[in-house]
């Protein structure tokens, strides 16, 4: 018999549920349901809806697909293997393997597979980022929305366009549940994003059962007043319906849209009485063979995939996106003639490429003794980047005059609803889902930066451990950062944020001594295009170190570096971060005048430091000088490894006080006479 269009339909559709089970189950651990019930929304949207070309998975004018409900991973990975997606290289070309292979999802939550618990960014082509903590994909996808518009509005011209691709998020109950889904569509909706569709699996289950336990608002009204175009499909089994939905979606052009999908988790499964079983534990073999049985497909057969479904799938998406990114070369090859500066812009995002001359205009800080707050000196240094960094767009928590992340330089814009070639973004209010849009904007290859309150990163750090992960270069700007807050008190003076943020692996936590570190660590960071940097920076000034006197501020680009030394070995080795560096300095003139032989060690990034060889460190930390003082307004944990079992710390054990910033200081002890009485001690 030959298989008919919708033979094959049904085929491909039940193969990837079948493969999701079998994986499941073979791993002894997963979540089958969701990828079994929403089978059927992976297949329309690759095979009917996307321009996705499995060939070529990165290439830059394809549309995006998310599966925010992480846990759903083998819907993922059972439809890329499916469709034939390829395997690429760090640069997206391909390598001539698949993406997924059959063995991979053998392999499913096995070491050495790619196919992870949770899909995880960069693991294999086609995961366009790593989701799992829900309500980060959708954020993610928002970032990813906002790349576009602002790609589309500065580089499509009247005769070509490059930039016209949406974004489609699978998301759940929990992602609806969690505050960063909703800060997220709500930044979506006030910029009318028309480009992003989100698809919500309405099964009314979580992992305690019915969402009703916890769970019982309208979404879609919700929604609705969130400035979104609301669809709702009743089944999500239902092919005809969610086409006409998903065209519906394109037809929106001043909205984004949510489709509301009612589906039954584990569809197929025999046991309904018990679905929500299916979403956090395998169904076991009796049942998949009996769910296998209600399919058609052999019973005793696992990982089978009946003939032509592959070549189904190769007829449908693999035909239309090989011509839509044909299509897509054909306007890019004449677009470079056309538009040669723009094309080598473009040419710097898609190879994650700093352009020629970036760094040109960093400033360099004379030596003063009033000095500047390292916010202050932030912001030039992050005009002067950004004004040869053309792809460089950031924004802060509603507190961008008191971050100095505002671009100010001429053309560099706003961004806002309708209005999308600017570069200067807006997030209100909304910490965590800033960060993660962020995210969405650099896994669009720009050089994406949020700004806010250091002590704000507790609302940011799901978003900000992601970065790390997926190894973005994610610039966050945290300013405010110690008990120099002063006034605002105990709630708005981070303590222990220094340490939170540096236990993070792979993120760069930046403190700068001065206003010349500061464009050191800038420089340093934005040549790092594998890993997010935290620059935190001071409310209040600090004096300018003259460099003639002092080490050069290079020096940051190895973390930590000697800043003044003595003759032969130290007998105390004084050591600090960001604005108690000049009580380190002040400290050491006093040591000096009484006879002792001092060094200062200025530490702008332990993260770095620790990353030297152990020559260097050795050389900037002598082991035999055991007397170390270390001096910094947060937390000592940090500090012990580089002070060793004997040396002492000045700083905050508590929380601060509300005060004026100098006031507090003394009020803690936290000054130069504390250091001098640290080192001196016995």
């Amino acid at each position: 018999m030959t298989a008919t269009t919708t033979d094959l339909q049904t085929l491909a559709i039940d193969t990837i549920r079948t493969l999701s089970m079998d994986a499941v189950q073979t791993a002894n651990s997963g979540h089958p349901g969701t990828p079994m019930a929403l089978a059927p929304i992976a297949y329309q949207l690759f095979q009917n809806t996307m321009n996705y070309d499995p060939e070529r998975p990165h290439w830059p004018g394809r549309d995006r697909f998310v599966l925010s409900c992480g846990h759903a991973s083998m819907l993922l990975y059972s439809t890329l293997h499916l469709i034939g997606t390829k395997a690429t290289d760090k640069h997206g070309n391909p390598t001539g393997g698949e993406s997924i292979k059959l063995e991979d999802i053998k392999n499913f939550r096995q070491l050495g597979s790619v196919c992870a618990g949770h899909p995880e960014y960069a693991e294999a082509a086609g995961i366009e980022t790593t989701t799992g903590p829900l309500g980060a994909g959708v954020s993610n996808s928002v970032g990813m929305a906002m790349a576009e518009k602002w790609l589309a509005e500065n580089y499509n011209t009247d005769d070509l366009s490059l930039f016209n691709y949406n974004i489609y998020a699978v998301c759940s109950d929990g992602d609806m549940m969690e505050g960063i889904a909703c800060e997220a569509a709500s930044v979506a909706g006030h910029l009318k994003l028309d480009n992003l569709c989100w698809i919500y699996d309405d099964n009314h289950i979580t992992i305690e059962g019915e969402t009703d336990l916890a769970f019982s608002e309208d979404v879609g009204k919700k929604f609705e007043g969130l400035g979104w175009n609301v669809l709702h499909v009743d089944d999500a089994n239902d092919i005809e319906a969610l086409g006409k939905a998903l065209a519906a979606f394109e037809a929106c052009h001043d909205k984004p849209t949510l489709i509301v999908v009612k589906s039954i988790i584990g569809y197929g499964a025999p046991n309904k009485q018990n679905t929500h079983g299916a979403h956090g534990a395998p169904l076991g073999w009796d049942e998949i063979a009996l769910a296998k049985k209600s399919y058609g497909f052999p019973e005793d057969k696992k990982f089978f995939i009946p003939d032509g479904v592959k070549e189904h799938f190769a007829d449908g998406v693999g035909a239309r996106g090989a011509e839509a990114s044909s299509a897509w070369d054909a306007a890019w090859e004449k677009y470079q003639t056309a538009e040669p500066k723009k094309a080598a812009e473009l040419k710097a995002i898609f190879e994650g490429k700093l352009p020629e001359g970036w760094d040109k205009d960093i400033p360099v800080f004379e030596a003063s003794e009033k000095g500047d707050a390292t916010r202050n000196s932030s912001g030039k240094v992050l005009n002067a980047i950004a004004a040869n960094l053309p792809f460089m767009i950031g924004g802060s928590a509603d507190l961008a005059p008191s971050n100095k992340s505002d671009l100010t330089f001429a053309g560099a814009g706003e961004f806002l609803p309708g209005q999308y070639g600017g570069r200067n973004l807006h997030f209100g209010i909304r910490e965590h889902a800033m960060a993660g849009i962020v995210n969405g904007l650099c896994l669009s290859g720009l050089r994406g930066y949020a700004a806010t309150f250091f002590v704000f990163t507790d609302y940011m750090r799901g978003a900000m451990r992601l970065s790390s992960i997926m190894h973005l270069p994610t610039l966050y700007i945290l300013t405010h950062d110690s008990i120099g807050v002063g006034e605002d008190g105990p709630t708005h003076q981070p303590v222990e944020h220094l340490t939170a943020c540096r236990a993070i692996p792979g993120l760069n936590v930046y403190r700068p001594g001065d206003s010349n570190e500061v464009a050191e660590c800038y420089r340093t960071a934005l040549l790092d295009a594998n890993h997010p940097a935290a620059m935190v920076l001071s409310r209040q000034n600090m004096p300018t170190l003259d460099r003639t006197v002092y080490a050069p501020a290079s020096g940051c680009s190895r973390g930590g570096y000697v800043l003044s030394d003595c003759e032969g070995t130290p007998d105390v080795i004084l050591m600090s971060s960001g604005s108690e560096l000049f009580m380190a300095v002040d400290a050491a003139k006093t040591l000096t005048e009484a006879g002792k032989k001092v060094r200062v060690v200025s530490m702008p990034c332990m993260d770095l430091f620790a990353q030297q060889d152990q020559s260097y460190i050795d050389e900037v930390l002598p082991p035999a000088v055991t007397n170390r003082v270390a001096i910094e307004a947060g937390i000592r944990m940090s500090w012990d490894r580089w002070i060793g079992s004997a040396g002492k710390f000045i700083g905050m054990s508590g929380f601060g006080a509300s005060a004026p910033y100098n006031v507090v200081y003394e009020h803690f002890n936290i000054n130069a006479a504390a250091v001098v009485e640290a080192a001196s001690a016995s």
